[in-house]
């Protein structure tokens, strides 16, 4: 019997980091923002549940994306930052920024609203036509 190794495509692990739900837009927010607290966080991000962005928040700091800083205070506080990996999507997030401008502007001209998934709200669509 041979051993089968099953070898996941690199492209595809990052892939999957950046589509999660919201992951995106807390990326954005935290390359624009800086290094902010949990609460500050969620109010910047509208729309997004608590549990949702713990998860995502979790999920980011496991692929050493995201930097978790707690402060042992009453009550604690929590900072979140972008890592050196973090911050080497900067690119990335500018390309997608600079193309969805693109294509919301075509899409204005062209008189059809912004092109988003059926499941997609807009607070999730407009992140990176928005932010900047």
């Amino acid at each position: 019997m041979s051993s089968e190794t099953t070898v996941e495509c690199p492209m595809n692990a990052l892939l999957r980091i950046l589509m999660g739900p919201w992951t995106s837009y807390i990326l954005w927010t935290l390359r624009q923002q800086g290094p902010q607290r949990f609460g500050v966080l969620k109010r910047l991000i509208p729309g997004i549940s608590s549990r949702v962005l713990t998860e995502r928040l979790r999920m980011l700091g496991d692929a050493g994306v995201v930097h978790r800083e707690p402060l042992m205070t009453i009550p604690p506080q929590v900072t979140y930052s972008l890592t050196q990996r973090g911050a080497e999507l900067s690119p990335v997030l500018d390309a997608l920024d600079a193309l969805a401008r693109k294509w919301s502007e075509e899409d204005v001209r062209a008189g059809r609203a912004f092109a988003q998934p059926a499941s997609a709200g807009p607070e999730k669509t407009t992140v990176l036509a928005t932010a900047a």
